[in-house]
């Protein structure tokens, strides 16, 4: 399996994403996180309950509701991820340089 691809996979849906993009500004509630998206709260759990999944939010009980929050581990498979293809972009530079002679453009 590849790294990050539980986490990939949940952020294939928009609504997971807009969650995502809610949570940056820190914890909310399911109830927030409904009024802030086009769901009905128990899509807003449902979605939740995937994402919490892949490692990409964490919960906080607070008396009787509930407070998500982005795992920022969980945001670093995905980084890594991307970032594996920046190195592969900047290893092919490199090598091309490498070959390219000294005064020459390519």
């Amino acid at each position: 399996m590849a790294y990050g691809s539980a986490a990939m996979d949940a952020l294939g849906d928009p609504t997971r994403r807009r969650i995502l993009e809610v949570l940056r500004d820190g914890e909310h509630s399911v109830r927030e996180l409904t009024d802030a998206t086009d769901v009905s709260q128990p899509a807003v759990s449902q979605h939740l309950r995937v994402l919490k999944g892949a490692g990409l939010v964490e919960v906080r009980p607070a008396g009787a509701r509930r407070l998500y929050s982005v795992n920022p581990g969980g945001l670093a498979d995905v980084r890594a991820w991307v970032d594996s293809f920046w190195d592969d972009a900047l290893d092919a530079f490199v090598q091309h340089a490498n070959s390219t002679p000294p005064g020459r453009t390519p």
